[in-house]
């Protein structure tokens, strides 16, 4: 199952928001962190970059990428 292709990061920008967070792929561990979103390119989607992704806590490669709506700036983290 092919998962549809989110938002660039140009279009992250646009929004005025400047981080993501980057929520653990299993459902499971729930564990999740926000990052900045400045290294990755405008042409990039947030779905490209997904399965670069390994959970540092329980080790599960993949996750799901969201435009950090609370912050916007990717400084926080979060469990």
């Amino acid at each position: 199952m092919t998962r549809p292709a989110k938002i660039t990061f140009s279009e992250l920008r646009d929004m005025g928001l400047h981080g993501v967070v980057v929520y653990c792929a299993d459902y499971h561990c729930s564990h999740s962190i926000a990052i900045s979103a400045e290294r990755w390119g405008d042409d990039v989607r947030l779905s490209d970059i997904e399965p670069m992704f390994t959970c540092t806590a329980c080790g599960k490669r993949g996750a799901d990428v969201r435009p950090d709506l609370q912050t916007g700036r990717g400084s926080r983290q979060l469990n």
